[in-house]
């Protein structure tokens, strides 16, 4: 068998909650992975394919390579899993040739900012909505094209690549005007769960990354969950959450010990948030930062309301980066630190706060990792993936729709034709 990716201790989050009731959801979603696996919904189906998927990759890398090969640029362009996908990657990668920026919001001076900035003659564009219809998508496209055609003129074809659903979506109509390479987004994926699909993995190889050991590790955490001889980590998390929750715990905060995880921490609230936002019921995903957040956060944390399920990402990093000497420096206080590196530093300060939580009784579940790479990042995104799934089962909601989302943006477009009547 082998190795694991990563550990998992849930053993202070549990004495938070009745063991009996844990028992029985824990039960509840072991029962039910047969059918979620053999007749997954239909949006669940992709998400579940495609870690052993390996048909589109040689696509998937080309496209990359071409990026690669001719632009010191990439610009990715979308709203929420669209962006967050390829920013999610990029975070545990070390600096390439190519550079990746991200246009994932529409504040007037930040566009502005960015696109006076680049050098359009050495930027790709990476344009992505799966509907093709996302107004904040459309807008950005809209600002780049004018951008970019006073600069290339109308020979910006090359520079502009486009994934959406290939319909007859405004997004889609664009592109083919301009003659761009379109690549098909599945109709059954949703954005928040598309970062193993062409959405993150062709940033991700633009960069250098290696995608097929990124999908590689999330198929090895799926077949795990799946296995029955076993229990899985993301049965075991899914039935913690809702014990949690009856226990009115219903703050989720993921506090990641390691800059490269931030990607990680930032998509696992949008998956977790949307996901399971559909009642009154449901926790709140919370990112921070440690050790950052020990200097702004902590005191909350473990002197207030025990209304929180920790969730500390650790790397085991001793003995890396660089040493702490103060060299010259003949302060006693200081010798402590002497002949440590920053790695150890940071491992002692996360023996420290892991420690301080428990004892004062803080719900807590810790995942150890002994390196990042690609592989391990896959099987986290999978692990947090059917965590997410499975939690939604237990409260009996749809992981993948988001009504409310939807109807702020019907809203929106009726804001927007107001101003343009009144202009008038």
């Amino acid at each position: 068998m082998s190795k694991p990716l990563f550990s998992l201790d849930l053993t202070h989050a549990l004495e938070a909650v009745d063991t009996k009731r844990y028992d029985h959801w824990l039960d509840t979603i072991v029962k039910a992975l047969p059918r979620i696996q053999a007749q997954p919904q239909r949006e669940a189906k992709p998400v579940l394919e495609l870690p052993a998927k390996n048909d589109d990759l040689k696509d998937i890398e080309a496209i990359a390579r071409a990026i690669s090969d001719h632009f010191g640029t990439l610009l990715v362009v979308g709203m929420g899993g669209s962006s967050l996908s390829a920013e999610t990657l990029a975070y545990i990668h070390k600096p390439s040739r190519v550079k990746l920026e991200f246009l994932d919001n529409i504040d007037p001076k930040t566009m502005e900012t960015l696109t006076n900035a680049l050098d359009w003659k050495n930027t790709a564009v990476l344009v992505i909505s799966k509907s093709g219809n996302t107004i904040e998508t459309l807008a950005q496209m809209s600002v780049l094209l004018s951008k970019a055609k006073k600069v290339l003129g109308t020979n910006i074809s090359k520079h502009f690549f486009v994934i959406t659903i290939t319909n007859d979506n405004p997004l889609h109509a664009v592109a083919k005007a301009h003659q761009m390479k379109v690549l098909a987004h599945d109709p059954d994926l949703g954005g928040r769960f598309s970062i193993l699909s062409s959405v993150g993995l062709i940033p991700a190889a633009a960069i250098g990354m290696d995608i097929r050991a990124l999908r590689e590790g999330a198929r090895k955490v799926l077949a795990v969950n799946f296995d029955a001889t076993t229990t899985g980590c993301a049965a075991r998390s899914a039935a913690l959450h809702r014990s949690l929750i009856e226990k009115n715990i219903r703050l989720n905060v993921m506090m990641h010990y390691c800059d490269r995880l931030a990607g990680l921490a930032n998509w696992y609230r949008q998956c977790w948030g949307e996901s399971l936002g559909k009642c009154v019921e449901a926790s709140t995903p919370i990112r921070s930062r440690g050790t950052t957040d020990q200097h702004s956060q902590l005191q909350l944390y473990l002197d207030g309301p025990k209304d929180k399920l920790f969730t500390l990402m650790l790397l085991d990093c001793a003995g890396q980066g660089e040493p702490i000497a103060f060299e010259g420096a003949d302060d006693k206080r200081l010798e402590f630190m002497k002949g440590r590196t920053l790695g150890d530093l940071m491992v002692a300060e996360q023996k420290g706060t892991l420690a301080t939580m428990v004892k004062r009784g803080c719900p807590l579940r810790s995942f150890t990792m002994n390196e990042l790479n690609e592989e391990v990042l896959g099987g986290l995104l999978m692990h947090f993936t059917l965590e997410t799934m499975f939690t939604a089962e237990l409260l009996g909601v749809n992981a993948f729709d988001q009504p409310a989302v939807e109807e702020s943006k019907v809203l929106a477009l009726q804001y927007l034709a107001e101003l343009k009547s009144n202009a008038a």
